[in-house]
């Protein structure tokens, strides 16, 4: 019997740095030697980051064409690849999932935890495969419903699952019927603060996809005119560049010394999409900049109106237009210490004490 458990990471993909891959991240510092398993590994979006030296195991999907970019098109081959990952000789499978990790078959005296980002979106929710909302056709019902029996399966040999938010929690009670424990994500919440000399401009830092409503944002920031910052890519970023005029910028992917000196300076930081979770916008309360966010999901639980920021009730350019006129009016009772500290509980020494608490490692 080991005294130290072998064990094996799992996540759906690693197309960029995004909240779920800096989740795993995070969670490699309390399991330096596990492998890695997913479905595609973008290596060059990871070339500055601890995964460069790690042992990552893929699925031939990381083979075909477009899978950089357009992974999400090969969803019907991915329950069954998903399913084929040799786990065998490790004594804990970690999945970390936002569509099908959880998948993965254990065998007899393997224990498998998954930590849930979300049930998969585009099955669960009416979302199509390029992330906007609206109904499916006929062939997506079809495909969808046959997906959605074989994740409720799936969610059954899970042996225990935590989720990150309240808001996941009750949406993974609706899939599967499975209670969940929270755990709040780490935000390195250290690395931010407010900065003296405050700017002009609203940030947005979002992986530039159709789901994170920066689109919106452009509309509504075409109309008011106020300077605007977009940090992150994306497969979206051509087109809205296009649509955006010159008060908005495009600054692409920052490093974190430079995002956090943004965040610091910013008057706003806007969110426009429905956040699980949403790390970006507790970074942003730690540097002391208040929120302006659509009034749905995991941000519910993280600002607090009227103190460390604003919400908006529809997801639609009009909608955010009068938030941020409104914030515009009451910004002076905002105040960045306040802000700051309202955020410290999310920080990483007690989520890695929670997820070891949680794998059964501590």
């Amino acid at each position: 019997m080991r005294l130290t458990p072998k064990v094996a990471l799992v996540i759906d993909a690693l197309p960029g740095i995004g909240g779920a891959e800096k989740v795993l991240m995070d969670i490699l510092e309390l399991f330096p030697d596990a492998p890695i398993f997913t479905l595609m590994y973008n290596r060059e979006a990871f070339a500055r980051t601890p995964l460069v030296s790690h042992r990552v195991i893929t699925s031939f999907i990381d083979c075909l064409p477009g899978a950089r970019r357009h992974y999400r098109k090969y969803l019907p081959l991915m329950p069954r690849l998903v399913e084929g990952f040799d786990l065998q000789g490790y004594d804990l499978v970690i999945s970390c999932s936002y569509a099908v990790a959880h998948g993965v078959r254990t065998q007899n005296g393997q224990r498998h935890v998954s930590y849930t980002h979300t049930p998969m979106r585009y099955a669960w929710n009416n979302l199509g495969l390029d992330g906007v909302v609206r109904p499916h056709n006929r062939l997506l019902n079809v495909m969808f419903a046959q997906f959605r029996k074989w994740d409720v399966a799936a969610a059954r040999r899970v042996g225990e699952i935590a989720v990150i938010s309240r808001w996941i929690a009750e949406r993974v009670w609706h899939a599967y019927r499975r209670e969940a424990t929270l755990i709040y994500p780490p935000v390195a919440v250290e690395r931010f603060s407010p900065l003296p000399g405050r700017g002009d401009y609203y940030i947005t830092v979002n992986r530039l996809v159709a789901h994170k409503r920066v689109d919106l944002m452009v509309q509504a920031f075409n109309r008011l005119g106020l300077p605007l910052l977009v940090v992150g890519e994306g497969p979206e970023r051509s087109r809205l560049e296009r649509q955006a005029r010159p008060n908005i910028r495009f600054l692409g992917y920052q490093p974190d010394e430079a995002l956090a000196g943004l965040m610091g300076r910013a008057r706003a930081f806007i969110c426009a999409g429905n956040e699980d979770f949403g790390i970006a916008v507790v970074e942003a309360q730690a540097a002391g900049c208040p929120v302006i966010a659509y009034r749905m999901g995991g941000v519910l639980e993280t600002v607090i109106e009227g103190q460390t920021g604003l919400f908006f009730d529809h997801p639609a350019a009009e909608s955010l237009v009068e938030a941020v006129e409104c914030f515009e009016r009451e910004r002076h009772n905002f105040h960045p210490d306040q802000i700051t500290l309202s955020v410290q509980r999310f920080n990483k020494p007690r989520f890695l004490q929670e997820f070891a608490e949680f794998a059964g490692v501590h």
